[in-house]
């Protein structure tokens, strides 16, 4: 009883002295038992708004008194029997709404007077009456109000009658006792919407079959029977529908169908359905196409892709090993990009279907315990990279659906790192999103913690600060992490981790920060359970750590206190400390580790400069991140700084969310240059416009952007305006993905071919370059003055040590100069930041306190 009276006061104005009035108004209750009899009247399903305003003013004329004018009480109960009681709806109401409804049925209402169509008003109408069926179930109890819901279900129009579907659900449930004239009006009804109508009434239907009807494994075997014998792949129009039913079915009834939908599932679902192309998709190089454009065959693919997951979802057990089986193929369906069979025959619009459909199966079996177990790294890790898909949708939906699941606390909290990889996200807004998904999940996660007493037995799945284990693992695993040394990859991680760290460091609650930085000491004393005895997979994990220590040491001054007690960590990603073991090697160099916190490079020397253009003087130097290598969007000039220069980098390499339009393939970014030629320092006078760009990577891979406001528009070849002069450039790479042979011709030099094996993510396109940084590379700096032409010998010798030059394959240097005379603006573009968002205040650093664990 205190449970539920502490659930009370705390929806009630000040929770603290309502918890006291509630407890005097329990008292109160159990004295007087006229009064209580008042009180259940009130809550009566039965009660109308008449009978609600009677018991309302007893109830206040008991409790008041005429000695206290004031009495905070009974003001108390006053708001709490008007949240209880039927102010507006009952069974009246309802019945005056449902006569409404009738006359734009008939059509003898005024809709066209009001200015809407009478189909308009009917469905808003149904809507209307679908919301208040879930608060008001018992007001819909009557055999008129019925009669109409099933002339709504004659109707042509899909969503009138799935509305109506709906509502018999929610309020039906004495229907087959009290009213078997509509019960057998109604069964072939739901009998033919389960087996013909659109998907979304066959599922309301089976779900009505089996919430109101108490002999509904004798209704949904009447279903699942002609269903099952009639799948065709070969008709994948009319499977859609089927699909659907039988995957819910199973769902309900899994202990009746178990073995029938084995059969099914193992002969026809798999080995039939997903594992044959019947059909050439359409090769319009987008990457996304609106749903009426899908093709048929693919909408039953992801149909039956859910099948499996509510197979499973009703089984709730591993025991024949389906579960395993089934992950396999969905992984395998990740790996291949979407194209299961991989016969080249389906277009890249219908592979990013494919693609969210698998990465959203793995996570919806994740939220059953059963199944998260048996989840392996490798195939967390292949669902998380989902979030990076090239398709801007496919990260988009994936990235909601993964939110809505962690913030209903269905979701494992390793899930919660998967945003970490956001930061990768050249679009903006994503960027944004994300961070306000884990702020929210973060608060209620804390909320949580702090209302449930017994939650601190379960802290390791619901505190926030235990992601940190789970997030560096998965950075560890990233394809796009390949080199543990290389300065721009570590750039990336290290962006990933902020973006993260951000908002769990926002205040430093009971000693947070030191507890985070003991859980990155603590896992260089493990070792990767992924691969234990292989040592560049545990250097990867251990410079994850370092870049993460480096990041919290810099970014709080409490981070040093004392832990109160050492973090547990999961041991399905990491391997229990050795007693012997001691790793105290930093694997990040001091030269590195500065770089990441303030992104300037350490000068190099005059002779690494030689043949290599030169930098102008009082300019920044600004260095490209090679995106096929490092997979960032981010600048490499990043640092660990205030939001407030994270709106500079967010201005030079972001694609604003409102100009993507669609995603096309191959995505080129065509822009005009001139070769630089070297010249005597003494005579060389530097102009933006004449850097050059690089012309491959160190992969022997050539760089893409692209274009402004879009993301993957496919450029035809009529259409490329490349000086003939420039560089060529190459199609996009892609993530984890081995790079494809260069054309003859090309002035890449493939040194290095070794990739890591393919993980089934396509990256997604980075934008190199805004509008702002096209204008700011073409526009020509102020020339100098006479004096500016002639410097000394020292100057020189600075000037060259600030040209940093990444080799014969990298990239050079873009210059921008600082004069006054130059657009503040386009200085703007090339601020380092570090900040993964904008328009924040800097992070608030508290002290004091112990992390409860």
């Amino acid at each position: 009883m205190f449970g539920k009276l502490m659930t009370i006061a705390k929806n009630l104005p000040d929770p603290g002295k309502a918890q006291d009035f509630v407890k005097k108004f329990n008292q109160v209750l159990g004295d007087d038992e006229k009064l209580r009899s008042q009180l259940e009247l009130l809550i009566s399903p039965t009660c109308s708004c008449k009978q609600a305003d009677v018991c309302v003013r007893e109830i206040a004329r008991k409790l008041a008194n005429p000695k206290q004018p004031t009495n905070p009480f009974l003001e108390m109960v006053k708001f709490l029997l008007e949240r209880i009681a039927p102010v507006h709806i009952d069974s009246e109401a309802i019945s005056a709404l449902v006569k409404l409804m009738n006359k734009s049925i008939e059509g003898t209402a005024d809709d066209e007077e009001e200015g809407v169509s009478p189909d308009t008003a009917i469905r808003a109408g149904l809507e209307l009456l679908k919301v208040l069926s879930f608060t008001h179930p018992t007001s819909f109890h009557s055999a008129e109000t019925y009669e109409s819901l099933l002339q709504c279900l004659r109707m042509e129009d899909d969503k009138v009658a799935e509305a109506a579907i709906q509502i018999f659900r929610n309020t039906g449930h004495k229907i087959e006792t009290d009213l078997p004239q509509i019960r057998s009006t109604l069964i072939p009804i739901l009998h033919q919407k389960a087996k013909r109508g659109t998907p979304h009434q066959a599922k309301q239907a089976v779900h009505c079959i089996h919430a109101i009807f108490s002999n509904k494994e004798v209704q949904l075997a009447q279903i699942f029977e002609p269903l099952s014998r009639s799948l065709n792949a070969d008709v994948p129009e009319q499977l859609i529908t089927p699909l659907v039913s039988l995957g819910h079915i199973s769902m309900l009834a899994p202990d009746q169908f178990a073995s029938p939908m084995k059969s099914v599932v193992a002969n026809f679902i798999v080995k039939d359905l997903l594992m044959n192309d019947r059909s050439t998709g359409e090769k319009n190089g987008k990457l996304w196409s609106p749903d009426e454009e899908v093709s048929p065959e693919v909408l039953a693919k992801v149909q039956a892709i859910k099948l499996l997951v509510r197979w499973l979802l009703g089984m709730k057990n591993n025991q024949s090993k389906s579960a395993n089986s089934t992950l396999r193929l969905l992984s395998a369906m990740l790996v291949s990009e979407g194209d299961l069979t991989e016969q080249k025959r389906i277009s890249k619009s219908d592979m990013s279907r494919l693609r969210l459909a698998a990465g959203s199966a793995i996570m919806k079996l994740a939220q059953e315990p059963c199944y998260h177990e048996i989840i392996t790294p490798e195939q967390f890790q292949l669902c998380a990279l989902v979030i990076n898909d090239e398709c801007y949708q496919v990260r988009q939906i994936f990235a909601q659906k993964l939110h809505k699941a962690l913030v209903k606390l269905l979701l494992p909290l390793e899930y919660m790192a998967i945003f970490a990889l956001c930061a990768k996200d050249p679009v903006k807004e994503r960027r944004a999103h994300a961070r306000q998904c884990l702020l929210k999940n973060i608060s209620i996660r804390r909320e949580y913690i702090k209302q449930n007493p017994m939650a601190n037995e379960k802290l390791l799945s619901l505190l926030p600060e235990y992601v940190v284990p789970y997030m560096i693992h998965l950075l560890a695993h990233d394809p796009d992490f390949t080199k543990p040394q290389d300065v721009d990859q570590l750039r990336d991680v290290k962006e990933c981790l902020w973006f993260m760290l951000e908002v769990l460091m926002t205040k430093n609650e009971n000693n947070s920060h030191a507890f985070m930085k003991k859980m990155a000491e603590n896992i260089k004393l493990t070792r990767d359970a992924q691969s234990p005895d292989e040592p560049k997979a545990n250097e990867k994990l251990y410079t994850v750590c370092d870049v993460a220590l480096c990041v919290i040491n810099s970014k709080s001054a409490s981070c040093n206190a004392d832990s109160p007690k050492d973090p547990v960590l999961p041991t399905k990603f990491f391997t229990q400390p050795e007693k012997d073991f001691c790793n105290d090697r930093n694997y990040i160099s001091e030269e590195t580790r500065v770089l990441l916190l303030t992104g300037k490079p350490k000068p190099t020397g005059v002779l690494g400069t030689v043949n290599k253009p030169l930098s102008a003087t009082g300019r920044r130097p600004y260095i490209r991140t090679t995106g096929s290598e490092t997979g960032s969007n981010i600048s490499v000039n990043s640092e660990l700084s205030s939001p407030a220069g994270n709106r500079s980098r967010e201005q030079s390499s972001d694609i604003s969310e409102t100009g993507v339009s669609e995603n096309d393939e191959n995505p080129v970014r065509i822009i005009s240059v001139t070769p630089a030629k070297t010249e005597p320092v003494k005579n060389k006078e530097i102009n933006s416009d004449q850097a050059t760009q690089g012309n491959s990577t160190e992969r022997g891979k050539k760089r893409t952007a692209t274009a402004s406001g879009t993301e993957n528009i496919h450029q035809k070849p009529e259409e490329k305006n490349v000086d003939e002069t420039g560089p060529s450039l190459a199609a996009k790479t892609r993530r984890g993905h081995p790079p494809k042979p260069e054309p003859q011709g090309t002035t890449a030099k493939n040194e290095e071919t070794n990739k890591p094996p393919v993980r089934g993510r396509k990256r997604a396109a980075v934008s190199q370059e805004s509008p702002g940084n096209l204008e700011a590379g073409n526009a020509k700096a102020p020339k100098q003055q006479d004096t500016a032409k002639k410097p000394a010998a020292a100057q020189r010798q600075i000037d060259l040590q600030r040209s940093q030059v990444l080799g014969s394959d990298g990239d050079s240097l873009l210059e921008i100069d600082s004069s006054p005379e130059y657009s503040q603006n386009a200085m703007d573009l090339f601020k380092a930041c570090g900040s993964s968002q904008e328009d924040t205040e800097d992070t608030e650093i508290a002290e004091g306190g112990f992390l409860k664990v």
